[in-house]
């Protein structure tokens, strides 16, 4: 009897012991690579951090943000029954990055592509919003010069695109490329322009109401026009693809969907993507909830709506497994999907205050995108009552697929305790499902 009353009372002093919980900074000795940050967690009781009160949220979550005024920074986080002390470390960089200047060459250099979906550039920059196309191995271009990392491409007479050094390597000297013909047909789900050429060459398709294929390197100046809005009534696209098979270059545009009477999903295609999963757990909450947990339980709920309403549905995870960026745009490929909708929940650097930030914000890469992505964000604003944190165009990688509509939505941020208030409860969750089903379907019907 003795042992049993000395483990209860050791169980009691214990959760005393355990008054708040910092999730983040993730160790008490970091390193941050910033002039501020701040304190993520929950306490059960009240707390100060260097002597200053933290408030905290009625769940008992807090953020708290801070300076680094030095180089070392300590920080006593202290309640009642608890003391905890960190030591930031603030290291900013001052490393001068020198713009590497550009070599002309005195003629071309031929290289072909050794890289399967290496993106021919705007500029050469590694990063942001400057894709052209993107290249299949065996794509065969001439380089004019180079900068840094990149060749400097010729495209025609007034155009020159980049390529990452080491996605091509040295080419034999070859002729402009020839087409000696081309084939158009349609069925019930797309039309599709196949172009038959002697070699595989770079390209660019421009969106719009005539969408244009450019091919570039051949022996004339190629331009093929497709008078989208006029063959369908709409100007928005539903995606399109182009790739080449052998070295035929085949262009395919979805046709838009045919809503039915009574069910407007009913049949559609729709990829749902739970965010990160496995090993990446994402974004931690200042309850200690994992980002991969929350998104998960939205995306099977969104899943049970979306079948509710016709839809087919196809699931990027269904479980906590790790999954690859490329291999989820390739699974909505795959399955010839109409929507691809990525669920996440948002975070931020440790320059910002994550007091200062709430609400929904969705990302978008193709113009194809944009309009799709406006009429989720005010469907979900309306009907979950979340502030906007707008749309923006983004580099992100399972976004950067024309193949379908492809949208990444950040429900709400998980480092501020009021979203993160919402985010953890079921009913919002089972919310957030039913308005990103309504969302979609105000866009086709808007349409």
């Amino acid at each position: 009897m003795r042992f049993f009353w000395i483990t209860i009372l050791f169980i009691f002093l214990s959760q005393q012991a355990m008054g708040f919980e910092i999730v983040y900074p993730k160790t008490k000795n970091p390193t941050i690579n910033s002039p501020t940050t701040f304190f993520i967690g929950s306490s059960k009781t009240p707390i100060k951090i260097n002597g200053q009160p933290v408030p905290l949220h009625r769940t008992g979550a807090f953020a708290y943000f801070v300076k680094l005024p030095s180089n070392i920074n300590t920080f006593k986080i202290q309640s009642e029954n608890q003391t905890e002390i960190y030591t930031i470390s603030k290291k900013i960089s001052n490393k001068k990055y020198t713009a590497s200047s550009l070599i002309e060459y005195s003629s071309v250099k031929p290289i072909v592509v050794e890289v399967e979906n290496t993106p021919l550039r705007s500029t050469p920059i590694d990063a942001g919003v400057n894709r052209i196309s993107h290249l299949q191995k065996g794509v065969l271009l001439n380089a004019n010069g180079e900068k840094g990392s990149f060749y400097r491409v010729k495209l025609n007479q007034n155009l020159n695109g980049w390529i990452s050094k080491n996605n091509v390597k040295s080419a034999e000297i070859y002729t402009p490329a020839k087409i000696s013909g081309h084939h158009f047909k349609e069925n019930s789900t797309n039309y599709e322009l196949k172009l038959h050429l002697n070699k595989r060459i770079p390209f660019e398709i421009i969106e719009g109401d005539i969408i244009k294929l450019k091919l570039f390197n051949s022996d004339k100046e190629h331009t093929y026009n497709f008078y989208y809005k006029e063959k369908t009534g709409t100007s928005q696209l539903y995606g399109y693809s182009g790739k080449y098979d052998n070295n035929d270059f085949i262009l395919t545009i979805n046709k838009p969907p045919k809503p039915d009477k009574y069910q407007t999903l009913k049949g559609i295609t729709i990829t749902v993507d739970a965010g990160h999963g496995g090993k990446e757990k994402g974004a931690i909450g200042c309850l200690g909830d994992n980002e991969k947990d929350i998104v998960l339980n939205m995306a099977r709920y969104l899943q049970q709506e979306l079948t509710n309403r016709g839809a087919n549905v196809i699931m990027t995870r269904t479980d906590d497994s790790t999954l690859g960026l490329y291999d989820r745009v390739k699974l909505a490929n795959e399955n010839n999907s109409m929507f691809f909708i990525s669920i996440h929940n948002n975070a931020l650097p440790d320059t910002l205050n994550p007091n200062d930030h709430r609400g929904t914000s969705i990302y978008y890469y193709y113009e194809q995108a944009e309009p799709f992505a406006r009429t989720m964000l005010n469907t979900m604003i309306s009907e979950l009552g979340t502030k906007s944190d707008e749309i923006h165009r983004q580099s992100f990688a399972v976004v950067r697929n024309t193949n379908v509509l492809s949208i990444l939505i950040e429900v709400a941020y998980l480092i501020n305790p009021d979203d993160n208030e919402l985010l953890v409860n079921s009913q919002f969750q089972k919310n957030v499902a039913n308005a990103i089903a309504n969302g979609i379907e105000n866009f086709i019907i808007s349409k």
